[in-house]
């Protein structure tokens, strides 16, 4: 979700929490106009994942403390589970905060660059660790058959 600094919405994208929806909602933040920064609630086995990816491509990614939700969430709840909802309060609630007060992370300059090619090693690495598993099995398979 996007808002203007009164906290009104002005545009909402939902995507699969994988790397591919990752790389999609990551597409259309960018797209917009201004600054932005990425306000994820701080729940570290549900969030990991898109934070790493986040940060990994030079974006800012505040932290909102979950005991900042419990009453954000009170007073928009539905019964059962609403993404969009969670955003909502989640985006309400670091607006009322102060996002420049609530913990940032984010890579810049030679810290991103130095993450970005520590990256590229690893799949480099991982790449070549399957071809050579790959090539291992067939030579297998040959001096079996």
């Amino acid at each position: 979700m996007r808002f203007d600094p009164l906290g009104v919405q002005i545009a909402q994208r939902t995507a699969a929490a994988k790397r591919e929806g990752f790389g999609q909602l990551l597409e259309w933040g960018r797209k917009r106009d201004g600054e932005w920064a990425w306000v994820i609630e701080d729940v570290r086995h549900v969030a990991g994942a898109l934070e790493r990816f986040l940060i990994d491509r030079g974006e800012t990614v505040v932290k909102l403390p979950p005991r900042l939700m419990a009453d954000a969430r009170q007073g928009v709840r539905k019964r059962g589970k609403s993404d969009p909802i969670d955003a909502l309060a989640i985006a309400r609630a670091a607006l009322r905060e102060g996002v420049e007060t609530l913990p940032m992370a984010r890579l810049a300059g030679v810290e991103l660059e130095i993450r970005l090619l520590a990256l590229h090693r690893e799949r480099l690495v991982d790449t070549r660790t399957r071809l050579i598993n790959e090539l291992r099995w067939q030579l297998h398979d040959l001096s079996s058959a």
